[in-house]
């Protein structure tokens, strides 16, 4: 199923809920790509729609984002949590990952930034906010959401849909030692009083 644009209103709706993510990088001139698992971003901001991650200084996603200044944050599902832990247990600077654990790899076109559709249901691609002083002591990258896409039978209308039979929703969040919490059940909260 082809991803679709929306608009960047909705970026921080992606992630607010805390699921854990691929970081996507490049190098400057694009021969280089790189995908790690990350369990900790967040929204920061939501016009313009930016976005917190956490990415270690040893890190070659690290170097690479701030070569190219760019990274993308795709969303699995539960159907990519094998791909989550396998990308997470492994160095960008030993083997191609994509490769590796058979991640398809799209170059989003707006920044070029490398995306996977698989195991994903949406991806956001970003502009690296450049904050020294917070990236060398808190390892914390901020980036300016440009584009984003989804899986338009799990988001529509602004949202997501834990409801649809021909793609089962469940986000992933990671625990440690190999074990994920899957999402559960949605309810609505009603206003009191």
């Amino acid at each position: 199923m082809p991803f679709e644009h929306i608009p960047l209103e909705y970026a921080s709706r992606l992630i607010n809920h805390g699921p854990t993510v691929y970081i996507t990088s490049r190098s400057k001139d694009g021969t280089v790509h790189n995908i790690m698992a990350a369990a900790w971003t967040m929204p920061v901001e939501s016009d313009p729609p930016r976005i917190a991650i956490e990415v270690a200084a040893d890190h070659l996603t690290r170097d690479l984002i701030k070569e190219s200044g760019v990274f993308g944050i795709c969303i699995p599902d539960v159907t990519g949590m094998d791909g989550v832990f396998s990308v997470g247990s492994v160095c960008g600077r030993e083997c191609d990952k994509f490769k590796r654990f058979g991640l398809d790899m799209e170059i989003e076109p707006l920044l070029n930034v490398p995306v996977t559709t698989t195991g994903t249901v949406a991806w956001l691609s970003c502009e690296l906010i450049a904050e020294p002083g917070v990236e060398e002591r808190y390892d914390t990258l901020y980036g300016e959401v440009a584009a984003v896409a989804v899986d338009p039978r799990v988001f529509a209308d602004g949202h997501w849909r834990f409801d649809n039979p021909e793609k089962p929703l469940q986000f992933v969040h990671y625990l440690g030692g190999g074990t994920f919490l899957l999402s559960g059940e949605t309810k609505e909260a009603k206003l009191l009083g």
